[in-house]
């Protein structure tokens, strides 16, 4: 070619040798790629079912091994489980044994799958990366060992028999009148999950290793109950008395005190602890017989009116009334037990009584006398106004609040011989006989005569059987009719109060006349009355008896001879014009006959009634 020619060739465009330098660029990466992808094609060949260049573990190659070659390689190169040591050990006491007795193994199957799927899992691309990374690398596998726990927890449960054991509370035994403590045990157990959790690190590094068992100590509530020993020990040195407001109500000696301790667990208590106690149920059998012995009704204080300053002056002061309170004894005695006391006090509830010491006149509505009765009793023996004066004062003083009932029964309450009762006639049935508490009747019909006349409400009252010459007897006498008899708690009287202030009630006994006063203040009634007598009978006949106990010529007469008479009594009480009460009070009085005693071989009147021995 000439220099004309070479003179007019162009060279060529950028967009030209970008083109081909892209066209080249294409081509190489074409080449390699296919290059790469006949490495992975003559690799897999070369290699099929066997580990790629470049895997191992350590210190072991793999490269070029099948999946049963790797197993059977592995097996004589770790024997771990089989050769190591671990010795579990608590305190002094040590077991020794291989990681294989607590379920640990290497899973050889694993490690060579894993070995296997280098290089054959995932894309083309990922293929390739691990094929190279393990062929420039290497690519280094972890041992694979399983920890089986349920083979490692069965083997630690043979070894628990030397450890664990349980959590025991301190005790205390009663011996006799002694008791004797014994000390608790904390409790300990092997933490069978704790134990495989702290072998798991040493084992995964595949070492020998001595390894502490996880213990769990579970202490008891109670460790040492000697100090609560030696209060049930004081407790029983000598007898306990109960006690009921200083007085002795009860001593339990210490052989009986021995068989109702008991000791309670106070969990509330840091730390908790035993404390002494007596059987609850034991002391309420003991207890409960006390209970009406000791209960005291309230009882308003005493008083009486003085006429000159019309003001009250106190005869006997108000009383507290208590009852026992079982569940708070019990509970107050416990408290008392538990320290170790001798001197167990009683619990009581107690009511105040409606009428204190310091009251007053005014305060009760009390300013003047509004009835006022006297009875007789001349020719009354020493016993009978013995009785009437025992009865009478017993409502001496009494308050009575407005609207409130009377009792006599419960007023008076046992007539005996202990409560200053003596023996005298009595009616009983049809016969008058020696009773304690003859005379009594007499107290009964003067506070009824004072009720009726006073105008207040008669709620209860009994006639005698027959006509009673005390009944009858003095200046004012309204006779016949208007008595009231009590024999108690069979026969009683009871009134009301039916107005609207207290009334006072004031008993006195002068020679033979009982005088009873009402004091109050008066609402204005008034009592008028009258009455009728029908049906008199004569009495019957004397009847004579014969009593060994007599002399010969000795006569004494026992009963008395009274007419039967029917007798209505008519009462009515108004105030202010209206009519409060219309009282109709009937009494049937049988004929009496007198009765005579006589001692043996006594001359009689001619035509006389004589009972028989044998009667």
């Amino acid at each position: 070619m000439d220099a004309t020619q070479r003179i007019g060739e162009r060279k060529p465009s950028l967009l030209t040798v970008l083109t081909r330098l892209l066209a080249a660029a294409f081509i190489a990466l074409g080449t390699v790629i296919f290059a790469a992808f006949m490495f992975l094609i003559v690799v897999r060949t070369i290699y099929i079912n066997r580990a790629l260049p470049g895997i191992s573990l350590p210190g072991i190659s793999l490269t070029g091994l099948r999946h049963e070659q790797i197993v059977t390689v592995l097996e004589t190169r770790f024997t771990y489980p089989e050769d190591g040591t671990l010795v579990l050990t608590d305190g002094e006491l040590a077991w020794m044994m291989p990681p294989s007795e607590l379920g640990v193994r290497v899973d050889f199957d694993a490690i060579a799958t894993r070995a296997l799927a280098v290089g054959r899992s995932g894309s083309i691309i990922d293929r390739l990366g691990q094929q190279i990374d393990a062929w420039y690398q290497g690519v280094v596998l972890p041992p694979l060992l399983h920890f089986d726990h349920v083979v490692g927890q069965h083997r630690l449960n043979q070894i628990t028999a030397a450890i664990n054991r349980p959590t025991m509370e301190a005790a205390l035994e009663v011996t006799g009148e002694e008791v004797f403590p014994s000390p608790g045990q904390v409790g300990r157990t092997v933490d069978l999950d704790g134990t495989l959790e702290a072998i798991r690190p040493i084992v995964i590094q595949m070492v020998d290793a001595v390894i502490p068992l996880v213990i769990e100590e579970i202490p008891p509530q109670i460790l040492d109950a000697s100090e609560t020993a030696a209060i049930a020990n004081r407790l029983l040195s000598e007898p306990l008395m109960i006690t009921a407001d200083g007085a002795e109500g009860l001593v339990l000696p210490t052989r009986t005190v021995a068989t109702l301790l008991r000791f309670e667990l106070q969990e509330s208590e840091t730390p908790a602890m035993y404390q002494v106690a007596l059987d609850p149920e034991a002391l309420r059998k003991a207890l409960e017989p006390l209970a009406p012995d000791l209960e005291r009704n309230p009882e308003n204080a005493r008083f009486i009116f003085n006429d000159d300053t019309l003001e009250l002056d106190l005869l006997e002061s108000a009383v507290t009334g208590r009852v026992l309170d079982l569940e708070g004894s019990i509970e107050e005695i416990n408290l008392r037990v538990a320290q170790g006391e001798h001197t167990l006090p009683l619990a009581f509830q107690y009511e105040e009584p409606a009428v204190s010491d310091d009251a007053t006149a005014e305060e009760l509505g009390i300013s003047e006398s509004v009835s006022v009765v006297s009875t007789y009793f001349n020719g009354s023996s020493p016993e009978r106004i013995q009785n009437i004066t025992t009865a009478s004062s017993a409502f001496h003083g009494l308050l009575l609040p407005p609207g409130e009932t009377l009792s006599m029964s419960d007023v008076l309450g046992d007539i005996s011989l202990d409560n200053g009762y003596a023996e005298a006639l009595i009616i009983f049935g049809d016969r008058t006989i020696k009773g304690v508490g003859g005379g009594v009747c007499q107290v009964s019909t003067t506070l009824f005569r004072a009720v009726f006349f006073g105008g207040f409400e008669i709620v209860e009252r009994h006639p005698h059987a027959y006509r009673v010459g005390y009944y009858e007897q003095g200046p004012g006498s309204p006779g016949p009719g208007l008595d009231a008899t009590v024999f108690v708690p069979l026969v009683d009287f009871i009134f009301r109060n039916d107005t609207p202030n207290w009334l006072l009630l004031e008993t006195y006994v002068y020679g033979n006349q009982l005088l009873w006063k009402f004091y109050s203040t008066s609402d204005g009634r008034s009592v008028q009355w009258s009455k009728n007598l029908s049906n008199e009978v004569e009495a019957p006949k004397p009847l004579y008896k014969e009593n060994p106990d007599l002399e010969k010529g000795k006569i004494k007469k026992i009963d008395y001879e009274a007419d039967g008479l029917d007798v209505v009594v008519y009462r009515t009480v108004t105030r202010s014009g209206d009519v409060l009460y219309q009282d109709t009070i009937k009494t049937h009085y049988l004929p009496w006959r007198a009765i005579y005693e006589f001692g043996p071989g006594t001359e009689l009147p001619d035509d006389v009634d004589v009972e028989k021995a044998d009667d």
